[in-house]
């Protein structure tokens, strides 16, 4: 139980390790996870340390597993998860590791330039097949421009392509050049357009689109590319046409001009082709064959890997004794697991073949300890709540455990409902069933992953909201009748008959003539649905419940902060703080609370329109305001109020002047008892605050005196520790003294922390009302959505309303999950967790501490070391 409501008790030790067996211990040590390692060398760079060759070496590796992942996912070869976690390999291995690794890195990168070339081949082949194939009708088109230009009467297309018609004389003989290449599609328009100022319109072009598209070899992307032939003469012309060509990255490619030729080219390509064809198939299925053995193992390696750097990322941290044959560690470790380190101290030295053991040792230090909560899978979440707000002093008390309890109440106060409750339960209990196999998917989803990280949260905020939604008779805006009403709506009553209710939607409950005497046994009766003053009295019936858990949270968190002054052995605390809070929070609500239950239980219905007002009273109280008010049984005028009880006067002008006397004792009572004893007591260094921080950082950095008998084997741990505690040494007032005392600084403090108690009571009580704001939102949105949109369906006609309802009821079914569910769950969500951090928690949690952030191999195969 003292581990439940409290962290582990820690403590600093010493450890001294041979050197050929600090690795093997420290991989121990990581699979074990329940050490936290001190940095000794803080001062000294991260490329001056003893093993920083190592950690490159391992960085290399992760630099070549990341190029193997990466030509994995490109083929989209699934990579084997089968779970395991394998063990750091031992130090040796290491070069083995690299060998297996570069040997498949250069066997990929081979495999990728050869292919890239044969790829590249493939594509010049491909696109001179399909220019072979292509520029027949180019040719002959071009055989019917150059017969055209000898016909005297085609005399301005001669003029159009020669551009001078003097420069051909009759009879001359004109020979046409062309040239043939490939080019992406979309840049035949601009590449036209140049060809034809640059050129002044003196070539012929043709361009013929290829059906199927290409793939970039150095890319990998499929590509659409045009044939294209440029008719033209002159060298000039031709040098211009290869600059364009050039500038538009078009692939010009030899084309013979007699067909026979072409047809021999064309076959030759074909065969070539062919070739290529089986060389490639034959590559890829090599590079298949590497990758998917590589695939099988690359999950493992990245552990191992991993693994290896951060054992040598934490031997960093460690000193090199004189004599450099031994490494000196510090580390933070549970005293209650002491044995459990010490035996995988000694497993790791018998591995490593060292005949010297590693030894262990205790240490006294002023340093504050980490805070290290034990958890489980169902605890876990709730504690990463408390966490969010701040991390526990050392053996402060932990509220994750009640927190278990109370947040998935409070928010099912605020959310309750059956029918949405059980939709959270139902999916999280979804989510319990299937944890195994969805945790072993590791989704990468943000989302998904928050949800099932929080699958317990949600499955009891389900359950209780199932529960609040029993209690106020709510599922989807609509009441259940379990134990039948008690309310005479069918007994005779011919303004409560069943014809009536019909008529008129809503109707009024007189309790004075149609109430049967009993309550409804178990929650809100169901009549309630149909009373238009329905609000009015859930309003009142939830305001004062939502009151009644307030105050009682704020009782409990103050009850136990008592636990925290004992343990930590504050009696000051205990008699200037704990007291004058219980007192004040009784004087102001919990006075109120009981006034409550009385009304209830003294008023009948009969009775209840002379019931005073709890409100109106509580202000009476404490402004003394007692002119109007008669005792109990006497007749009451409208101007006039009466006692709940005989001496309420007197009584609770006594809670008011206890409630104001509270406020000095908190503020004044410290301050002038420290003082005093100051003054005229025995210890003249007493004193209750904290030192600056300059002089606790060099507090904490004393020479720390190394306990040489104590070693594991020696003395029992559980001694150490209360020895140290009783001592003084860990977390007690004494630890944090100054020699001087600044008065000043004392009354400052206490009265900023009685000034914001006080004014806390009256605040925190107001924003717990929150919870019967929040459950009449809700409720209310709920009958909105059930009334303008699923009620529609059911006023349409039979013939065609019962296919509009199925369309209406999806709709509704998605708002309902969306708005309801979805969003008014993360409102609750949120809003229950601020009446935890600062309602409840603020009475008695600090929050000052740091997390125990052990060396375990757990904490980074998922996401890597964090450098």
């Amino acid at each position: 139980m003292d581990s439940l409501l409290r962290s582990e008790k820690m403590t600093l030790c010493q450890m001294f390790l041979q050197s050929e067996a600090a690795y093997t211990c420290v991989s121990e040590l990581g699979e074990l996870g329940l050490v936290q390692f001190r940095d000794l060398n803080p001062d000294v760079n991260a490329f001056q340390r003893k093993f920083v060759n190592e950690i490159r070496r391992c960085e290399e590796m992760e630099r070549k597993l990341r190029f193997l992942e990466k030509e994995i996912n490109k083929d989209g070869i699934p990579m084997l998860n089968t779970g395991d976690n394998p063990d750091a390999p031992a130090a040796r291995e290491m070069i083995d590791l690299e060998t297996t690794f570069e040997k498949l890195e250069n066997e990929m990168k081979e495999v990728n330039s050869n292919s890239e070339a044969l790829k590249r081949n493939f594509l010049e082949l491909t696109e001179l097949k399909h220019i072979l194939r292509k520029t027949q009708t180019f040719f002959d088109e071009a055989l019917f421009h150059h017969q055209a230009l000898h016909d005297p009467s085609m005399t301005e297309e001669r003029i159009g392509l020669l551009g001078d018609e003097q420069t051909v004389r009759p009879g001359q003989t004109m020979r046409l050049g062309f040239v043939a290449g490939v080019i992406l599609r979309e840049r035949i328009p601009s590449f036209e357009v140049m060809l034809w100022r640059i050129c002044r319109g003196n070539v012929f072009l043709r361009q013929a689109e290829i059906d199927s598209p290409m793939e970039d070899p150095v890319t990998g992307d499929n590509v659409h590319k045009s044939v294209f032939i440029i008719f033209f003469q002159g060298e000039q012309l031709k040098a211009r046409i290869k600059k364009i060509c050039e500038g538009y990255r078009a692939t010009l490619y030899p084309c013979p001009e007699t067909q026979t030729e072409r047809r021999e080219m064309a076959i030759g390509v074909m065969t070539r082709i062919e070739d290529l064809n089986t060389v490639l198939g034959q590559t890829q299925d090599h590079r298949h064959r590497v990758l998917v053995a590589a695939a099988k193992n690359i999950k493992v390696w990245f552990i191992k890997v991993r693994k290896i750097k951060a054992i040598y990322h934490t031997l960093n941290m460690f000193n090199l004794d004189v004599t450099q044959k031994c490494l000196i560690a510090e580390c933070w470790c549970p005293v209650s697991d002491l044995d459990r380190i010490q035996h995988a101290l000694r497993r790791g030295t018998e591995r490593s073949g060292s005949s010297v053991p590693c030894i262990i040792n205790r240490m006294q230090t002023h340093m504050v300890p980490p805070t290290y909560n034990r958890c489980n899978k169902f605890t876990q979440g709730f504690q990463n709540i408390v966490d969010a707000y701040g991390v526990a002093a050392y053996r402060e008390v932990n509220p994750a455990p009640f927190t278990c309890i109370t947040f998935p109440f409070l928010f099912a106060v605020m959310f309750g409902d059956m029918g949405h409750g059980l939709i959270m339960f139902l999916f999280a209990l979804f989510l319990v069933v299937k944890e195994k196999s969805l945790e072993s998917k590791r989704n990468s989803n943000e989302i998904f992953r928050t949800f099932f990280g929080g699958r317990y949260i949600i499955l009891l905020m389900g359950a209780f909201s199932v529960y609040t939604g029993f209690m106020y008779n709510d599922i989807f805006s609509k009441p259940l009748n379990f134990f039948g009403s008690q309310w005479a709506v069918t007994h005779g009553d011919p303004h409560y008959s069943i014809e009536e209710l019909y008529r008129n939607e809503k109707i009024g409950f007189d309790p004075n003539q149609t109430f049967l005497g009993s309550p409804y046994p178990m929650g809100i009766d169901p009549i309630w649905q149909f009373a238009f003053n329905k609000i009015a009295f859930t309003n009142s019936l939830k305001m004062k419940m939502s009151v009644i858990l307030g105050v009682s949270q704020m009782f409990f968190g103050i009850a136990l902060s008592y636990f925290n002054h004992r343990y930590f052995n504050k009696p000051l605390n205990l008699i200037f703080d704990f007291i004058p809070m219980i007192i004040f929070l009784f004087c102001m609500f919990g006075y109120l609370i009981i006034l409550l239950f009385v009304k209830w239980i003294k008023y009948s219905p009969s009775q209840s329109h002379d019931a005073p007002s709890l409100l109106i009273g509580l202000i009476d109280m404490f402004l003394f305001n007692y002119a109007k008010y008669v005792s109990p049984g006497s007749p009451v005028r409208d101007d006039q109020k009466q006692f709940i009880y005989n001496g309420q006067q007197g009584f609770q002008s006594f809670l008011v002047v206890l409630a104001v006397l509270c406020v000095p004792w908190m503020m004044l009572g410290k301050p002038l008892y420290i003082r005093y004893m100051k003054k005229y007591g025995q210890r003249a260094d007493f004193q209750m605050v904290p030192q600056d921080e300059e002089e606790e950082e060099e507090f904490k950095h004393q020479p720390l005196s190394v306990n040489s008998g104590d070693l594991l084997g020696g003395g029992g741990s559980e001694e150490v520790v209360h020895n140290l505690e009783s001592n003084g040494a860990l977390h007690t007032e004494e630890a944090v003294e100054e020699e001087h005392v600044d008065l000043s600084e004392i009354f400052i403090h206490q009265a900023i922390h009685t000034i914001e108690f006080c004014l806390g009571c009256i605040s925190h009580t107001a924003s717990y009302l929150r919870l019967w704001a929040l459950s009449l939102a809700h409720a209310q949105l709920s009958e909105v959505l059930w009334t303008l949109v699923f009620r529609i369906g059911f006023g349409l006609p039979k013939t065609y309303g019962s296919i509009i309802l199925f369309f209406i009821f999806q709709i509704w079914a998605g708002m309902t999950v969306l708005i309801l569910v979805l969003m008014e769950g993360l409102s609750a969500f949120l809003h229950a967790l601020r009446l935890h951090w600062v309602e409840f928690q603020s009475k008695f949690y600090d929050g000052s501490g740091h997390m125990f952030t052990p060396f375990s191999f757990s904490h980074i195969i998922d996401g890597g070391l964090d450098e």
